[in-house]
């Protein structure tokens, strides 16, 4: 594996600066291009599980975070409030409070439920200098984030297919995990004590505990119980991932929530006509963006997946005369969606210029031959040579190979 902190930067991809601050990378248009193709498929993927996409603020009133808990077990982590007035406003460390007031906001009937609301949106957590490290510790991060509100008897499926799409996700992204772990509460935790870690009570959490071992059992996945490691508000399964220097770290989570729910005074009507408390099922696919480039830069060293590379399709002409072929060729691919470029022919030799854009999926190269004929020649990252052939053609197979099926297909 590559330390993606070295790779990304000689790639272009993400750097940072000491007037910006320590644990907020910008990112550059190589970096940006790859970031905005796995944040597209994450609402495609999310589009067809039945999620709706929401947007909502990264600020609120420090009295939010006091409902939701964060306040009183969580702000350590938290950036200090801001005085406005006679308001005290706090950089959000979750959004799971937003989205909790979201679905306060209109009555439900048990007939709409599961309720799937999705994000990627910003969260803002106060790491000492000390602990940050390149993209995997981030003080500003960019969360996949998701809230499935439902009864009780839905909880198991909604889990069950959460973690689904974070190991469809992954398949996609040719990463793997290094275990499964499901957190729990520490176990002399007293429940309902202001002075706990936790908030709730013994039986929602063990309740919560059950559940989510039945949904690992069911995914066939081996795990190992991890006491002490629970969020605040409720058990997850955590999904881990190890970097190029053996550190493990938490990737995407499965998180179980009885607390919030009842805080926020969450209801919906059921079959009975009478008022229910839905249960909070928080789930992210990828994690947060920061993490999930970091492990791609890592596990791919540059070479990303078709579908996910900063550059899908090189046009290199031999020589001035094919040039403007060569424009037209990446006009064209453009306008098919691929993120293509012409490497000219003043910018060195055929096979230099082969080197330098060899991470690249696929280099078109276009000679006289070719020209005259309307024709491309394809070479593939891994070196794989394919006869002339015409270019629509050539484009619609790229097109093809360059989605995320063309990896669940094997191409």
């Amino acid at each position: 594996m590559h330390d993606h902190r070295k790779l990304g930067r000689e790639l272009g991809l993400f750097d940072s600066d000491p007037l910006i601050g320590a644990g907020l990378p910008y990112w550059l248009p190589a970096g940006a291009a790859v970031r905005h193709a796995l944040e597209s498929y994450i609402a495609e993927v999310e589009r067809r599980a039945g999620y709706q996409r929401v947007y909502s603020p990264v600020l609120a009133k420090r009295e939010l975070y006091e409902i939701s808990g964060h306040w009183a077990k969580y702000k350590d982590d938290m950036y200090p409030p801001m005085d406005m007035g006679a308001e005290q406003l706090v950089l959000r460390p979750s959004i799971c409070p937003h989205h909790a007031l979201m679905y306060r906001s209109r009555s439900h009937s048990y007939r709409e439920l599961p309720l799937r609301l999705s994000e990627l949106g910003g969260q803002y957590r106060a790491e000492l200098s000390g602990a940050i490290a390149g993209l995997s510790r981030v003080r500003a991060m960019q969360l996949n984030d998701a809230h499935i509100f439902c009864r009780l008897d839905q909880v198991a499926v909604e889990a069950e297919n959460a973690l689904a799409l974070i190991n469809q996700a992954y398949a996609d992204m040719g990463i793997s995990a290094s275990r499964y772990v499901l957190a729990l509460p520490a176990e002399d935790a007293a429940f309902g004590d202001p002075a706990s870690k936790y908030v709730g009570d013994a039986d929602s959490w063990a309740h919560a505990a059950d559940l989510l071992r039945e949904v690992l059992k069911n995914a066939g996945v081996d795990y190992e119980e991890a006491p002490g490691e629970a969020a605040f508000y409720g058990p997850k399964i955590d999904i881990q991932m190890e970097d190029s220097a053996g550190r493990e770290f938490s990737l995407s989570t499965v998180q179980l929530d009885f607390h919030q729910p009842a805080a926020f005074g969450l209801e919906y009507i059921g079959a009975d006509g009478n008022k229910h408390r839905p249960v909070m099922v928080h789930r992210a696919i990828v994690g947060s963006i920061e993490r999930a480039m970091a492990q791609l830069i890592e596990v791919h060293g540059g070479a990303f997946p078709a579908w996910l590379a900063p550059v899908q399709l090189v046009v290199l002409p031999i020589s001035d005369d094919e040039e403007e072929v060569a424009i037209q060729v990446v006009r064209r691919a453009m306008a098919l969606g691929l993120r293509a470029e012409v490497a000219h022919a003043d910018e060195g030799s055929l096979g230099a210029r082969i080197r330098e854009n060899r991470s690249a999926p696929y280099q078109a190269v276009i000679g006289a031959r070719e020209a005259a004929a309307g024709a491309l020649a394809i070479r593939e990252r891994d070196g794989k040579k394919h006869d002339a052939a015409p270019i629509g053609e050539v484009l619609d197979r790229i097109v093809r190979l360059s989605s995320p099926a063309a990896v669940r297909s094997g191409g």
